[in-house]
């Protein structure tokens, strides 16, 4: 990439002036700067277009250069980077698939000496370029197999931190650790051999189980969601690591922070009843955990139904998700529909045998309005339908 060239202040007032522009029109343009490459420019106005609310510090900062719009996709928010990077500390971390330097950018801040490792030279010499225009002084980077330099280096580490890439060349996109670049799993030995402390990202889509058996060593998994969307999953590796492995959802939403810790599939006490005057619906990270009764232990709710994953109180109480008060509880079938009569409604199906869709077609009901209906199981095992309004 010809760096120097479009940091040409009459190209970056360019790009600044174009970020609301339709990029495939604009492509089809005649280029007003030939002697610097216009594919590259208008990959500088797509990526930037693509960080304006994921990126907001490299968005609002002047002279910087932008990967293709792939790599600032496959980087991770601002919000999750800084969270990462409140988890670790010390002297040295290396991180083995630096990419865009989004995560690197707030390790720095959390570390006295980070390695940045690319195998793409032009990558990385963006992100070096950039971290000089942070003012970013502790890094060195480093352009190659990132597995082959830590083989080759006698310096110690006290963090090693791993985002395998997920586009595999035979399979596409995909999510399972050995199917990733680089393998985690048989790499462990290697990175256990040049620090005790190894920080995982992974997909969200990672069965936890899976996650567990494969990387043996885990001490701790952190679910991250941003608004109501799992974004990433964390693994601390640890090769001290006992039982019970903790386990944290972190949602993070414009109406406040959510935490809930829980220990991993431990035995806690579970009851069931009938819809009482609220029902609780736990956010996408706590979905996410699979640790169903350990929420009803810990907030002291009712479950609806072993696998409805639906939560009741006569009272209203804090709790980590969407919050209902419950208007109405009818039962699902012809003649109570009939007598509800929607027409318009925000619908959602916990354990339930139709989908959303096929409910709207059934009934005739419009997506939208102020009132939310789930259509769901008790815990007799008859279907209902719960109108709500909502509080949370």
């Amino acid at each position: 990439m010809e760096i120097d060239l479009l940091l040409q202040k009459d190209i970056q007032e360019y790009i600044t002036a174009h970020l609301e522009a339709d990029c495939s029109k604009l492509a089809l343009q005649k280029n007003p700067f030939p002697t610097c490459s216009w594919v590259h420019i208008i990959q500088q106005i797509q990526s930037k277009q693509k960080c304006k609310s994921k990126l907001p510090t490299w968005y609002a900062t002047p002279n910087l250069i932008y990967p293709a719009k792939l790599s600032v996709e496959q980087s991770s928010s601002e919000i999750t980077a800084a969270y990462k990077a409140s988890l670790v500390q010390g002297n040295s971390l290396i991180d083995l698939t630096g990419g865009m330097g989004v995560d690197d950018y707030y390790f720095s801040q959390k570390v006295n000496q980070l390695t940045h490792c690319e195998l793409s030279s032009e990558l990385s010499a963006s992100v070096q370029h950039n971290f000089d225009v942070f003012g970013i002084s502790n890094v060195n980077f480093v352009v190659g197999d990132s597995l082959t330099y830590l083989e080759n280096t006698n310096q110690q580490f006290d963090w090693i931190y791993i985002d395998p890439s997920r586009r595999n060349d035979v399979k596409g996109k995909v999510f399972l650790l050995d199917d990733c670049l680089p393998n985690v799993p048989q790499a462990l030995e290697l990175l256990f051999a040049y620090s005790p402390n190894i920080l995982v990202k992974t997909a969200p889509l990672l069965d936890l189980n899976s996650g567990i058996q494969a990387l043996q060593f885990v001490k701790e998994i952190h679910i991250i969601a941003v608004e109501n969307e799992v974004k990433e999953l964390l693994w601390l590796l640890d090769l001290s690591a006992k039982a019970p492995i903790q386990l944290r959802c972190m949602h993070f939403s414009k109406n406040g922070n959510e935490q809930v810790d829980f220990e991993w599939n431990a035995q806690v006490d579970c009851s069931y009843s009938i819809p009482l005057d609220y029902v609780y619906e736990p956010n996408s990270a706590i979905m996410k955990s699979g640790q169903f009764q350990a929420v009803a232990y810990q907030f002291g709710v009712k479950k609806l139904h072993e696998h409805s994953h639906l939560y009741t109180h006569n009272k209203l109480i804090p709790f980590p998700g969407r919050v209902f008060k419950i208007d109405a509880c009818i039962p699902y079938n012809k003649e109570g529909m009939k007598q509800l009569a929607l027409n318009q409604a925000n619908i959602s199906t916990r354990n339930f045998p139709d989908a959303v869709e096929t409910i709207r077609k059934k009934w005739k009901i419009k997506d939208g309005g102020d009132l939310y209906c789930f259509f769901t199981t008790n815990k007799d095992n008859q279907k209902i339908v719960l109108l709500c309004s909502k509080l949370k």
